[in-house]
């Protein structure tokens, strides 16, 4: 039995927040450039290089928080990353292809002879999508337990569907902060399509997980377990509805608050993780490894949270201030 102060019960802990809030962080950021990726075949040529242009200065920064967030799973719990990562090899594969299509497809098409870019162009894209289609099957698999089932993988293909729409969603809000005029109303119409597919996405997840085990189940319908998890639900949908009526006014005079359906977006997609981290703790794989039965030893624990105290502020860092200095409409990108 663990005692308040036992490193290996709060160091385990520490290391699975951290784990968490990078993951969180990693689908918000790269989710907004996934989405612009995704959504790439409906636009138009000049429309396309506003697009790459919103998200030039931030995609490299955004894909950090993966890279961190696999290096903790590793590190920390590396159990729990044999478990996921041999259950998940195939499209963790997929995704790692997507992502190097669309790093290359990113470089290329600025440089490219313009017989040419449409390749990139159509690369980028195929990029964006495999990553996302990925990332939404690795999903769904989790929550169903890592096991492959015809159920399960319909389940994986379903969110994968559903995250790439929600994507595509958070994608069209960052364009609605960062472009305007014609780009800006494109972006606003998509917007209010694809709040569908992420309103279906967070359904389709949520009335799966307390199915997956008993001890999820009274989680979620047990008193008083059930008041923990109520105000999320309660928050969503008020958010949902929020944010539905306000794409239905935008553009606003001016084009003033543009920022606000990417933030009511972040803050559903916080909802939604934080329900998720509610429903399966203390399991890093879902009921059959807890937290700390696959953490490492205290000690190393202990060596590997002091670098961690000063690899994390450097990576926030260098996040916010790339945001503060591109803040604003994005402008085309230049390449001498």
């Amino acid at each position: 039995m663990y005692t308040f102060g036992d490193p290996a019960e709060w160091l385990p802990f520490v290391f699975a927040g951290l784990m968490g809030l990078s993951i969180l962080v990693y689908v918000v950021l790269d989710g907004f450039d996934l989405g612009v990726g995704v959504l790439f075949p409906l636009a138009n040529e000049d429309e396309k290089d506003a697009m790459i242009a919103s998200i030039g200065p931030f995609w490299d920064a955004n894909e950090t928080w993966l890279v961190l967030a696999v290096g903790l799973l590793l590190v920390a719990f590396p159990t729990a990353h044999g478990e996921i990562l041999t259950a998940l090899y195939g499209p963790v594969v997929i995704m790692l292809i997507g992502l190097i299509l669309r790093g290359v497809a990113f470089e290329f098409r600025v440089k490219a002879p313009a017989a040419y870019k449409r390749l990139w162009n159509n690369a980028f894209f195929v990029g964006s999508l495999m990553t996302s289609l990925s990332q939404g099957f690795m999903l769904g698999m989790y929550v169903m337990g890592l096991d492959y089932t015809w159920g399960h993988v319909a389940f994986g293909v379903l969110t994968a569907v559903f995250l790439t729409v929600g994507y595509s969603f958070i994608g069209a809000t960052w364009m609605i902060h960062k472009n305007s005029d014609v780009l800006q109303a494109k972006a606003i119409s998509w917007a209010r399509g694809g709040i569908w597919g992420l309103i279906l996405g967070i359904a389709a997840v949520s009335l799966a997980t307390p199915f997956v085990s008993d001890r999820i189940f009274d989680k979620w319908f047990s008193f008083p377990q059930m008041l923990y998890l109520l105000p999320l639900p309660i928050l969503s949908g008020a958010l949902i509805l929020w944010l539905w009526g306000m794409l239905r006014q935008m553009p606003f005079k001016n084009d003033r608050l543009n920022w606000l359906p990417f933030v009511a977006a972040t803050l559903l997609f916080t909802l939604a993780y934080g329900g998720m981290a509610y429903s399966f703790y203390p399991y890093v794989v879902p009921e059959k490894i807890t937290i700390y039965e696959a953490a490492s030893a205290p000690e190393s624990l202990f060596i590997i949270l002091v670098g961690t105290l000063f690899v994390l502020p450097a990576i926030v860092g260098y996040t916010l201030l790339s945001y503060w200095i591109f803040r604003g409409k994005a402008r085309e990108l230049r390449y001498d």
